[in-house]
């Protein structure tokens, strides 16, 4: 058991070692905050991208990828320096980002319009195609296995599925309000059990059985008794904001009506906490070492940290305004 417990130890200080870090977006501003999950504390910033909206983390740590709303591209950011090295092109207005697994490929959903999903190819930086869609794409993730990649849409209420393999449309669901951000339980094989998704104008989140195609049950968050409720800029999504902790056993969920962020233990979905902590509190981000949760606090320009374990808030870290979307990862520093 202590070989066992230092061994973790000593897994989890290589991690910080090798630079895993929290990225934090300011979507009414125009640079990226970048946390060491180490010291809670900022060590950088990304510049000179105004309206980022997405952020994600190349596999093997040395690109960051960002979408940016003013210029309708795909900026791509080199680790080490933190800057913009190339901006790419899109088909339109981005909100969205996620990376291949094997890192060949970034998938960028494309709000404007019909929608669609731009794929970029990661070794030439060019947008090789835009996947036709139902609906404009709001979020897009590739789901933990690799094999596709699910995009939802606000308007048109609809989850897109895409196999990365063809790039081409594997099957579309359409749920009665607009999709906002989802992730994924999964088999012991590693393969995609669930899509938990949150619903325009729904406090709570949807379960979708993934290989059956059909939403299997709906979870609402609690009412706290004598808490008056935020309807102020809520913007049509009363809940928005999910992670899963590395284990899969843990579910975390943002209340904007009450300002918190609620624990369910999977798979039954049984409500283990509520943590209050601050106003509007939107994308939740949890760093490889599972130990603890980044919680982006939109309208205090701040990131709250809780414990995973203890489920409190250990720490709060100024950063932009409106910090809203987040990732986690390791950069390569080196």
């Amino acid at each position: 058991m202590i070989r066992s417990a230092l061994g973790v130890l000593a897994a989890v200080a290589l991690l910080h070692a090798d630079g895993a870090r929290v990225l934090q977006t300011n979507s009414a501003g125009d640079n990226i905050h970048v946390i060491d999950p180490a010291t809670n504390q900022v060590v950088g910033t990304i510049e000179d991208i105004e309206v980022p909206h997405g952020v994600a983390i190349a596999p093997d740590g040395m690109r960051i990828y960002v979408t940016d709303e003013s210029l309708s591209t795909l900026d791509v950011v080199d680790a080490k320096t933190l800057r913009v090295t190339k901006r790419i092109s899109l088909s339109g207005r981005p909100n969205n980002v996620d990376v291949a697994k094997d890192g060949s490929h970034v998938y960028v959903g494309i709000a404007e319009g019909t929608g669609a999903v731009d794929v970029i190819d990661t070794t030439s930086l060019t947008n090789v195609k835009s996947i036709p869609v139902k609906g404009a794409i709001h979020n897009v993730y590739v789901t933990p296995d690799g094999k596709y990649v699910v995009a939802g849409s606000i308007p048109s209420h609809t989850i897109n599925v895409i196999e990365t393999d063809s790039n081409q449309m594997a099957w579309t669901l359409t749920l009665s309000a607009g999709i906002r951000p989802m992730s994924f339980t999964r088999y012991a094989d590693g393969s995609t059990k669930e899509i938990i998704v949150q619903l325009s104008d729904f406090h709570g989140f949807a379960v979708v059985d993934f290989a059956a195609r059909k939403e299997t049950r709906r979870v609402t968050l609690p009412d706290p008794a004598g808490q008056k409720k935020e309807t102020q800029g809520i913007q049509g999504a009363p809940a928005h904001g999910l992670a899963i902790t590395p284990d899969g056993k843990t579910l975390w969920v943002t209340s904007k009506y009450y300002g918190y962020v609620a624990a369910y233990s999977l798979p039954d979905c049984r409500l283990l906490k509520v943590v209050q902590v601050g106003s509007h509190p939107e994308w939740l981000t949890i760093p490889p070492d599972g130990k603890n949760l980044y919680v982006a606090i939109a309208a205090e320009d701040l990131v709250a940290v809780v414990d995973n374990q203890t489920m409190k808030v250990v720490k709060t870290i100024p950063v932009g305004a409106v910090p809203k979307r987040n990732t986690s990862g390791i950069l390569r520093t080196d």
